[in-house]
């Protein structure tokens, strides 16, 4: 139950802002939002010392569908900030996209710190892949601290080419900017773009990692920001970051979920983020060229170490390893699924994630062999722990050994990773596992091993809502055709039968801000030649080229859009803004000159533009939806998926494909309303909403705009 000191204090905090700022108008839903959100939070169990983890059952967690305009972020930070201090516990919030963090860390955490008065500390949580790793920069550049430290050449594994001059030119700026504290380490704040393949010969990396034996441990950007994440009170991350914590155990990068009450922003987003964390892949080429070197470096930790034997064994099931991976080019040269093809890339998918019956000897050959070598790598990087910790040992000579070999374990462990998940059978009854193999015949001629589960569902509920002190998950579109099963099945909580879920009111007034128009389209979607044909004919009919107003027009399928773009009368070709010929921030910045120039301005988009895009007023007066926004599933894992789900008497389409894309179509339809004096009109060229019973379905769940022809 909420206290009375945590009643007064959202209460009181909330009156702070409302007096702090003259334009700010409390909402109703938004006190629905805060309220709800207190009282999941203070039913959180606890553990007492000596005593067994609470059985949590979804009560201290609630799923908020939270309308635009709905003030959602002010509602978590405010109600998970004062909860956080009254229950002591860590917040952390978690975004789908950089621009939400930023967005938090920048304006909306010290708006509320500076309007309500709440005394809140926070800062922004990265990947340790963000930040720099200054003995590795040193080793490369051989300068400052490390050039008196480590008189030898920069080891040859952190290049697998020679270096360009403009690339150890930027290392050199960077080591000097970093030295001069005129850098302080995090990538996105050198002023200029960083090459992915440059930047990942310097990055931070778990493996590399000397930890507490680094020499550079005291300047390390990682470990600074690490320091600061200790010490705050809000933690802004992202779904990436936050399913790499909790598959590595929780609490390693992050606060531990049991000490941690979590916001998770943009929710629709996690159980895919969480799905592709949970997945392993490795590249054939890459395996190869590390075992063959392995053995020139587990030869140098032997002679440090006095581990020839470990060593010996390390290379044996590397060898083991390598013959195995031969025999695989051998079979996947035969398959014929695996043949050359149009766009360069060939996919062999295991049926229902069956392994082939003549290779199940050779998967179950090739895990045992990454398994061994994955044990005896982590054995000879003991070893070297133990010979730095040895005061006669050349300290120096260790570290630069121990950071690379980092490359090797790494890997190594991500190999055994995917062959782990590869030889998995599933129990009778449960769900396959999504396995498949990818031939890249550019020319690097490479395969590619994969593995997935088809669904984030137990991973989420086990190792993170069933410790979690507490949860909420928001976004503006959670619901699918008027339920919430989707999002709960999808993210595990239908396991939890005390979640709560709360749909909130949209501040907008849509009958009287919005149109909602379906002309009569006879052309199907299904034939697309004649729909793109149809979508050219009403295009000109919709759209004026007089009239200083932004268009949206949204499409699932590029070709189609590319299509429309070259066919429209010629007097529309100035006005249009195609997504792909301009970067985001160029083409949006030129719609806005235009309708400030007092020109009609035409955005052609796809499914990203779909959702996040905020252009109120007079930027976007009217949303072209080209057609019903269905996802083929023309990927491995939702292939998988769905045989999973015929088999069980169930069909994909009804319970997968429609509800994804009701919640994409009022993604779409939510681009016109974003505030409350926009207005405008939503067009749908799709005769399916009203012909098909789903289409009426999705038809019903959109703003109940004014319905017009």
């Amino acid at each position: 139950m909420l206290t009375d000191l945590e009643k007064n204090a959202i209460r009181d905090h909330y009156r702070a802002i409302s007096q702090n700022l003259p334009q700010f108008r409390p909402r109703a839903a938004q006190r629905e939002m805060i309220a709800a959100i207190a009282n999941a939070f203070s039913r959180s169990q606890t553990r007492a010392e000596g005593e067994e983890a609470p059985k949590r059952e979804g009560e201290s967690i609630v799923v908020v569908e939270g309308p635009t305009g709905v003030g959602k972020s002010l509602a978590y930070l405010l109600a998970g900030g004062i909860m956080a201090q009254t229950r002591g516990k860590r917040l952390i919030v978690s975004s789908a996209t950089v621009a939400l963090q930023e967005q938090l860390v920048n304006r909306d955490l010290p708006f509320l710190v500076a309007k309500s008065g709440l005394e809140l500390t926070f800062a922004l949580a990265k990947g340790r892949g963000r930040y720099l790793c200054p003995y590795k920069l040193y080793q490369l550049t051989q300068s400052n601290a490390q050039q008196n430290l480590l008189g030898f050449e920069a080891p040859a594994v952190l290049w697998d080419s020679k270096p360009k001059p403009e690339e150890l030119k930027l290392l050199r700026d960077m080591a000097d900017e970093f030295a001069a504290r005129r850098f302080n380490g995090d990538r996105d704040t050198w002023p200029e773009k960083i090459d992915d393949a440059v930047w990942m010969k310097v990055n931070n990396d778990n493996y590399g990692c000397l930890k507490a034996a680094c020499p550079n441990r005291a300047e390390c950007p990682f470990y600074l920001a690490r320091d600061t994440l200790e010490n705050v009170d809000v933690v802004v991350a992202n779904h990436d970051l936050l399913m790499v914590d909790i598959g590595m155990g929780g609490g390693v990068i992050l606060p531990a979920p049991e000490n941690s009450f979590y916001c998770i922003d943009e929710a629709h987003h996690l159980p895919k983020k969480a799905l592709s964390q949970f997945a392993a892949e490795h590249s054939w080429n890459q395996a190869v060229w590390a075992l063959e070197k392995l053995p020139a470096v587990t030869d140098k930790i032997a002679a440090l170490t006095d581990k020839a034997e470990l060593a010996n064994l390390a290379d044996e099931a590397a060898a083991a390893l390598l013959e195995s991976l031969h025999e695989w080019q051998f079979h996947l040269s035969e398959e014929p699924e695996l043949r050359p093809s149009e766009n360069n890339e060939s996919v062999w998918l295991w049926q229902d994630g069956k392994i082939p019956e003549a290779l199940e000897l050779t998967v179950s050959n090739t895990a045992v062999a990454a398994r061994s070598l994955y044990k005896h790598a982590n054995s000879l990087n003991d070893a070297l722990a133990a010979a730095r910790r040895d005061k006669d040992q050349n300290s120096a000579q260790i570290d630069r050994l121990s950071s690379e070999f980092g490359v090797f374990r790494a890997r190594i462990e991500q190999i055994t990773a995917a062959w782990d998940l590869l030889a998995t059978v599933p129990a009778e009854g449960e769900e396959p596992l999504a396995k498949w193999i990818t031939r890249r015949l550019d020319d690097k001629n490479d395969y590619i091993f994969h593995a997935s589960p088809i669904s984030s569902a137990s991973h989420l509920a086990n190792n993170l809502w069933r410790r979690a002190a507490g949860a909420v998950l928001t976004s503006a579109t959670l619901q699918s055709l008027g339920s919430f099963s989707l999002i709960l099945r999808q993210t595990g909580l239908q396991w939890l039968p005390e979640t709560t879920t709360l749909a909130l009111q949209s501040p907008f007034d849509f009958d009287a801000q919005g149109e909602l128009y379906i002309p009569p389209v006879h052309a199907s979607p299904k034939d697309p030649a004649a729909h793109t044909a149809a979508i050219v004919e009403w295009l000109p009919k919709l759209v004026s080229t007089e009239e200083a107003i932004g268009t949206l027009v949204l499409f699932s399928s590029r070709k189609q859009m590319q299509e429309v773009a070259l066919r429209l009368p010629e007097a529309y070709l100035p006005l249009l803004l195609v997504q792909g010929e301009l970067p985001k921030a160029t083409l949006l910045q030129k719609h806005h000159q235009a309708i400030s120039e007092g020109r009609a301005s035409i955005i052609f988009g796809l499914d990203s533009f779909a959702e996040g895009l905020d252009l109120p007023g007079l930027a976007c007066v009217q949303v072209i939806i080209a057609k019903l926004p269905f996802a083929m599933p023309d990927n491995p894992v939702e292939k998988t998926q769905n045989r999973w789900i015929e088999q069980r008497g169930g069909n994909p389409f009804i319970e997968i494909t429609v509800p994804e894309a009701s919640i994409k179509l009022i993604q779409a339809v939510g681009r016109l309303i974003r505030t409350e004096s926009d207005y405008g009109r939503v067009t749908i060229l799709d005769n399916r909403v009203k012909t098909q019973n789903y289409g009426r379905q999705m038809l019903a769940c959109l703003p109940p705009f004014k319905r017009i022809g």
